[in-house]
C-alpha cells in the first residue's frame, strides 16, 4: 500500500475549465480568482487539461482538451509553462494545493509521439486505433515498455518544473493497473502526491492498488434514477453498501453533482437533481470521502457548457451559492469528524421515524461529532430520532441556531431539506 499524502483526508477539489472559466480562458485570468476561492474556502485545485490539442480530426472549433498532441507542453491558448508555473507558486503560498488532469490512455491524432514514436501506439487497419472509437483520438499500447517509460518521464515533467500536488488521471480504468502502480511506485520517489482516479469502486476496486481516490459514478447515476424516477430510498442505500463492501477503510471517494462531463452531456446539477440539488451537494460534504465542485456551481451555473467550442461561464458578481458553499467547505475542512478514510472516524447511520425517506448519519471522531439529515422526499416530514447514540448541545452550521439533540427530538423539515449539526 502507498503512503498517502495526509492533506488529502480533510482536502475538497475545484474543478477548473480554463476554456469557459473567462473570455480570456487564460492561466493568467484564472490567477485572479484565487483570492474569492480562497475565501470560499476551497483547498485543491484540478486543472483540465492545460496541455496543447491536436489540430488533425478535432471536434469542433477548438476541440477536445482531452486530445493531447504534446504531453510537456502548455497549450497557447492557456499561456505559457511559466504562466502555470508561477500561478502554482501563488496557489501554494495561498494554502492551495493543485492537481492536474492527466490523460494516459489516448492522444490526439497529431501528437509529437505520433511522428517521433509511432511504436507507441496501438496500430488497426494499418493506421493508429481510435480510442474506443472515437474519432478524435488514438490509443496507446501499454504493451509497449518504452513507451510506459516516456508516460512516466512526462508525468515527473510536471512535478519537476512545477511542484503540482497529484494527478486526476482520465479514463484510469481504460489504463491497465499495473501501468498506474509502475507509475506510482516510480513518482512516490520524488514526492508523496495525490492520486484520483476517474475509476468507480463497485466496477474496479482492484484500482485502489494504485490510487487514493475513485469516482462514485455509481452513486451520481443512481441519484439521479432515484430524482426523475421512484424515488424509492432503497436504490441509494444499496449503492453506499457496495461501497463500504468494495472500499474498504482506507480509501476515498470523490462525491460530487456535477463536473465537466456530466454538466456538458447530462446536463446541470438543476436539471438532473431538481430541488434535491442542494441536498446531494450536502451528502457529498458530510459522507466519508472528498467533495468535488465544478467551475460556476457557486454562481450557480444554469447551463450546459459546450465541450468543444468556447462558451464562458455567465459569471454576474454575485455568487449566489458562495455562503452555501463555503460553510460545507470550511466544515469539511476542519472539522475531525469529516476526515475520509481516517480510522478514528465512523459513519453512523440514524434511525428516524421516516427512514424510508430521510437520510440520516452522524460522523463521529472521539467526541468530535456532525450530524446530517436529509429529506429526499417531496413531502413535509416531521422527522422523530429513534436512535440513542444523539446526546447533548449541537450547533446548525448554516444558521448558528444551537439545540440539544436526543431521542425523541423533533425536526420539520420541507421537501428536499437538509439539516448539518456539529456537537
Amino acid at each position: 500500500m502507498f503512503k498517502k499524502a495526509d492533506w488529502i483526508f480533510n482536502t475538497d477539489v475545484y474543478e477548473v475549465n480554463l476554456r469557459q472559466y473567462s473570455a480570456a480562458g487564460t492561466i493568467n485570468a484564472f490567477a485572479k480568482e484565487l483570492p474569492r476561492l480562497k475565501q470560499m474556502g476551497v483547498s485543491t485545485l484540478w486543472f483540465m487539461p492545460i496541455t496543447p490539442i491536436s489540430e488533425k480530426n478535432r471536434k469542433g472549433s477548438l476541440g477536445s482538451q482531452y486530445a493531447c498532441s504534446d504531453y510537456t507542453s502548455v497549450g497557447a491558448e492557456y499561456g505559457t509553462l511559466q504562466d502555470f508555473k508561477t500561478l502554482v507558486t501563488t496557489a501554494h503560498g495561498m494554502g492551495f494545493k493543485v492537481i492536474l488532469d492527466w490523460v494516459a490512455n489516448h492522444t490526439g491524432w497529431d501528437h509529437v509521439w505520433t511522428v517521433s514514436h509511432p511504436g507507441y501506439y496501438k496500430f488497426e487497419e494499418g493506421d493508429f486505433k481510435k480510442a474506443s472509437g472515437m474519432d478524435d483520438i488514438i490509443e496507446l499500447d501499454y504493451n509497449n515498455p518504452d513507451m510506459r517509460k516516456a508516460m512516466i518521464t512526462a508525468m515527473q515533467f510536471w512535478i519537476d518544473e512545477c511542484d503540482i500536488d497529484g494527478f486526476r488521471c482520465d479514463l484510469a480504468f481504460w489504463v491497465t493497473l499495473d501501468f498506474w502502480i509502475e507509475a506510482r511506485t516510480e513518482l512516490e520517489k520524488i514526492k508523496t502526491i495525490f492520486w484520483l482516479a476517474e475509476s468507480d469502486p463497485v466496477d474496479n476496486p482492484t484500482y485502489y492498488q494504485a490510487f487514493d481516490a475513485c469516482y462514485t459514478w455509481s452513486w451520481m447515476h443512481k441519484t439521479a434514477e432515484f430524482y426523475n424516477g421512484s424515488q424509492d430510498k432503497k436504490i441509494l442505500d444499496e449503492v453506499l453498501k457496495q461501497y463500504n463492501q468494495m472500499a474498504g477503510n482506507d480509501n476515498l471517494f470523490l462525491w460530487f453533482t456535477s463536473n465537466h462531463d456530466e454538466n456538458t452531456w447530462n446536463g446541470t446539477e438543476y436539471e438532473k437533481y431538481g430541488n434535491a440539488a442542494e441536498a446531494l451537494a450536502v451528502f457529498s460534504f458530510t459522507w466519508n470521502g472528498i467533495p468535488l465542485i465544478y467551475s460556476g456551481q457557486e454562481l450557480p451555473n444554469l447551463k450546459r457548457l459546450e465541450f468543444f467550442d468556447k462558451d464562458v461561464i455567465e459569471w454576474n458578481g454575485s455568487y449566489a451559492k458562495n455562503d452555501f458553499y463555503k460553510t460545507l467547505l470550511h466544515l469539511h475542512k476542519n472539522h475531525p469528524a469529516l476526515r475520509a478514510g481516517e480510522r478514528t472516524v465512523s459513519t453512523h447511520v440514524i434511525h428516524t421515524n421516516a427512514d424510508d425517506v430521510l437520510m440520516a448519519y452522524l460522523r463521529k471522531n472521539e467526541d468530535k461529532e456532525v450530524l446530517t439529515i436529509l429529506n429526499l422526499s417531496k413531502h413535509n416530514i416531521d422527522c422523530v430520532i429513534e436512535d440513542n447514540r444523539l446526546t447533548g448541545l449541537f450547533k446548525n452550521v448554516f444558521t448558528g441556531e444551537e439545540i440539544e439533540v436526543h431521542y425523541e427530538s423533533h425536526f420539520a423539515l420541507q421537501p428536499w431539506a437538509y439539516l448539518v449539526f456539529e456537537k
